[in-house]
Protein backbone atom coordinates (compact mmCIF):
# COMPACT_ATOMS: atom_id res chain seq x y z
CA UNK A 1 0.00 0.00 0.00
CA UNK A 2 1.06 3.66 -0.33
CA UNK A 3 2.43 5.78 2.17
CA UNK A 4 -0.37 8.13 3.84
CA UNK A 5 -0.11 11.31 2.04
CA UNK A 6 1.55 10.57 -0.71
CA UNK A 7 -1.01 10.84 -2.71
CA UNK A 8 -0.20 7.61 -4.60
CA UNK A 9 -2.62 5.05 -4.41
CA UNK A 10 -1.46 1.31 -5.43
CA UNK A 11 -4.17 1.03 -7.92
CA UNK A 12 -1.92 4.63 -9.58
CA UNK A 13 1.33 2.52 -9.33
CA UNK A 14 0.06 -0.70 -10.63
CA UNK A 15 -1.48 1.55 -13.79
CA UNK A 16 1.93 2.99 -13.88
CA UNK A 17 3.88 -0.16 -14.04
CA UNK A 18 1.15 -1.82 -16.44
CA UNK A 19 1.86 1.03 -18.74
CA UNK A 20 5.74 0.74 -18.45
CA UNK A 21 5.02 -3.15 -19.25
CA UNK A 22 3.56 -2.33 -22.40
CA UNK A 23 6.15 0.46 -23.43
CA UNK A 24 8.42 -2.47 -23.12
CA UNK A 25 6.94 -4.34 -25.22
CA UNK A 26 6.34 -2.63 -27.93
CA UNK A 27 9.27 -1.31 -28.06
CA UNK A 28 10.61 -4.39 -27.79
CA UNK A 29 8.97 -5.84 -30.52
CA UNK A 30 10.09 -2.89 -32.91
CA UNK A 31 13.57 -3.49 -32.04
CA UNK A 32 13.57 -6.77 -32.29
CA UNK A 33 12.23 -6.91 -35.66
CA UNK A 34 14.33 -4.34 -36.45
CA UNK A 35 17.21 -5.39 -36.01
CA UNK A 36 16.40 -9.16 -37.94
CA UNK A 37 15.84 -10.92 -34.53
CA UNK A 38 12.18 -11.11 -34.66
CA UNK A 39 9.53 -12.10 -37.87
CA UNK A 40 6.86 -9.53 -38.03
CA UNK A 41 4.47 -12.39 -39.06
CA UNK A 42 5.55 -14.59 -36.21
CA UNK A 43 3.22 -15.31 -33.03
CA UNK A 44 5.70 -14.08 -30.65
CA UNK A 45 5.66 -10.52 -32.07
CA UNK A 46 2.14 -10.46 -32.79
CA UNK A 47 1.57 -11.11 -29.22
CA UNK A 48 4.13 -8.84 -27.84
CA UNK A 49 2.20 -5.69 -30.10
CA UNK A 50 -0.92 -7.03 -28.38
CA UNK A 51 -0.11 -6.97 -24.71
CA UNK A 52 1.66 -4.11 -25.03
CA UNK A 53 -0.96 -2.43 -26.57
CA UNK A 54 -3.91 -3.73 -24.49
CA UNK A 55 -1.51 -2.65 -21.32
CA UNK A 56 -0.78 0.48 -22.44
CA UNK A 57 -4.36 1.54 -23.67
CA UNK A 58 -4.99 0.41 -19.66
CA UNK A 59 -2.64 3.19 -18.89
CA UNK A 60 -3.53 5.87 -21.25
CA UNK A 61 -7.61 5.71 -20.40
CA UNK A 62 -6.72 6.02 -16.72
CA UNK A 63 -4.97 9.01 -17.23
CA UNK A 64 -7.76 9.88 -19.70
CA UNK A 65 -5.74 10.14 -22.67
CA UNK A 66 -8.25 9.54 -25.09
CA UNK A 67 -6.33 9.91 -28.60
CA UNK A 68 -3.77 7.97 -27.30
CA UNK A 69 -6.25 5.10 -26.34
CA UNK A 70 -7.80 5.09 -29.69
CA UNK A 71 -3.83 4.29 -31.01
CA UNK A 72 -3.21 1.66 -28.33
CA UNK A 73 -6.68 0.00 -28.79
CA UNK A 74 -6.28 -0.02 -32.40
CA UNK A 75 -2.58 -1.75 -31.88
CA UNK A 76 -3.99 -4.15 -29.29
CA UNK A 77 -6.61 -5.32 -31.88
CA UNK A 78 -4.16 -5.29 -34.84
CA UNK A 79 -2.39 -8.17 -33.03
CA UNK A 80 -5.02 -10.12 -31.79
CA UNK A 81 -6.35 -10.04 -35.59
CA UNK A 82 -2.69 -11.22 -36.74
CA UNK A 83 -2.85 -13.67 -33.91
CA UNK A 84 -5.81 -14.99 -35.01
CA UNK A 85 -5.37 -14.98 -38.83
CA UNK A 86 -1.84 -16.78 -37.43
CA UNK A 87 -3.70 -19.63 -35.51
CA UNK A 88 -6.26 -20.18 -38.02
CA UNK A 89 -3.67 -21.01 -40.77
CA UNK A 90 -1.76 -22.97 -38.58
CA UNK A 91 -5.15 -25.04 -37.59
CA UNK A 92 -5.71 -25.79 -41.32
CA UNK A 93 -2.27 -26.62 -42.65
CA UNK A 94 -2.07 -29.07 -39.54
CA UNK A 95 -5.63 -30.69 -40.72
CA UNK A 96 -4.32 -31.07 -44.44
CA UNK A 97 -1.58 -33.00 -43.90
CA UNK A 98 -2.08 -36.73 -44.08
Amino acid sequence: MARAGSGVTTVDLLVEIIGWIGSGLCLGAYLLTSTGRLSGKSARYQAMNFVGGATLAINVLWHRAYPAALLEIGWAAIGLVALVGLARARHTSERARP
